[in-house]
């Protein structure tokens, strides 16, 4: 059984900064592209960044200069830098992953979230 656990979340002031890591654990063979998004208020779930096995990444046009992907492969893990936060950067932060666990097919495995609240 594989699980996908965020932790890091918290309250900040703007112009501050969080750190979220994400683990992957459980039976797993091996994995793809792993990813932030995030989730306002009254909004869509939306794309923060990407980083595949290779270490190529993407991020949204809203965190570019701001926010850095990164991830260990060792340790089934991606974490998320967040500098210079803004208000509009509330939201909850969800973690995906691409798993290939052991005897069971290919699936996208979301974390359970975690919020992030930037006020003064």
């Amino acid at each position: 059984q594989v699980q996908v656990v965020e932790s890091g979340g918290g309250l900040v002031q703007p112009g501050g900064s969080l750190r979220l890591s994400c683990v992957a654990s459980g039976s797993i063979f091996y994995i793809n592209a792993m990813g932030w998004y995030r989730q306002a208020p009254g909004k869509q779930r939306e794309l923060v960044a990407t980083i595949n096995s290779g270490g190529n990444t993407d991020y949204a046009d809203s965190v570019k200069g701001r926010f850095t992907i990164s991830r260990d492969n060792a340790k089934n893990s991606v974490y998320l830098q967040m500098n210079s936060l803004k208000p509009e950067d509330t939201a909850v932060y969800y973690c995906n992953a691409d798993i290939k666990p052991n005897r069971v097919p290919r699936y996208v495995y979301w974390g359970q979230g975690t919020q992030v609240t930037v006020s003064s």
